[in-house]
């Protein structure tokens, strides 16, 4: 055995040598330079879509991860969670950006089993309501009777006599399966009441537009410039920031996935441990999500 590593050894340095003369050589199989850099070098075109919720985040990865790696090229849609997870099983896409795991919206299990669920980080969601509304608190149990149709009126949770404009997300939307699923207990919403918006951004203009509106939406959209874009309420006395989400007391977040056909690989893989590594936490931060290192302590 020892004179077999020998003589590959020697292989290594002749190959090493020949190569030399010509600067750099790249090892197509490991996406490796042999320089005395040893670079890791990662090339190819990637498309993601779903989750307007995930978008922003996995937009902003996306720009810083091209300009370290120029060889790579990455687009990122919106959609909804049920869109991009659909896409990525068919392969019209690499990427699946979800709020909910691939189960939640494939109904064939054989297809589901096919799809890796890759958290990158975190994200709370908040209920959120029209400027005029002087409510600042509500429980679970009234925001399913809000959804539900059974409490029609402001006055009904303490606030003042106004009608309830309820406005809901479409079924494909992950930021809807959260809510229904952490906020309704199961229970679907019902579209017979009030009116659907199709993004962030819509339910944003919706709400400020319509006198007594209630809807809920991502948190890291109500950053920056939007902080004061539309009043938060309380769920349960809890407001939704990583501290109450790390103690349980807050109730209403989801982790954020980019869903893979089978293991990422290459500059896949790549991309998606950028978006959930160390290097880019303060960024998760700063832009209203939840860095993996707080949600696995």
């Amino acid at each position: 055995m020892a004179k077999k590593g020998f003589k590959f050894t020697i292989a290594a340095l002749l190959i090493t040598g020949a190569l030399a003369g010509c600067g750099k050589a790249e090892d197509t199989a490991n996406n490796k330079t042999t320089d005395n850099t040893a670079k890791q070098e990662v090339s190819g075109t990637i498309t993601a879509a779903g989750s307007t919720a995930l978008q922003p985040l996995a937009e902003e990865a996306a720009t810083e991860f091209m300009g370290d790696n120029p060889k790579v090229s990455i687009t990122v849609q919106g959609g909804g969670s049920g869109t991009g997870i659909n896409q990525v099983a068919s392969g019209a896409v690499q990427i699946g950006n979800s709020d909910v795991p691939a189960k939640d919206k494939i109904e064939d299990e054989a297809q589901a089993k096919e799809l890796v669920d890759n958290k990158v980080a975190g994200i709370a969601f908040g209920v959120v309501v029209n400027k005029d509304i002087t409510v600042d608190n509500l429980k679970v149990e009234q925001i399913t009777d809000i959804f539900s149709g059974k409490i029609t009126n402001w006055k009904e949770v303490g606030g003042k006599d106004e009608k309830i404009n309820v406005i809901n997300r479409p079924a494909s939307s992950g930021t809807r399966a959260t809510f229904e699923k952490t906020i309704l207990n199961g229970t679907k919403a019902n579209d017979s009441i009030g009116t659907t918006q199709d993004s962030n951004g819509a339910v944003e203009q919706a709400v400020n537009s319509t006198p007594g509106a209630i809807s809920y939406l991502a948190m890291s959209y109500m950053v920056g410039e939007k902080k004061d874009a539309l009043k938060t309420v309380k769920i349960d006395g809890a407001e939704p920031t990583t501290e109450n989400i790390a103690a349980g007391k807050y109730p209403f977040w989801s982790y954020e996935y980019m869903i893979t056909k089978g293991e990422a690989k290459d500059a896949v893989k790549a991309y998606i441990d950028f978006v959930a590594g160390e290097d880019f936490a303060k960024k998760v931060e700063e832009m209203g999500y939840i860095p993996m290192k707080e949600l696995n302590k």
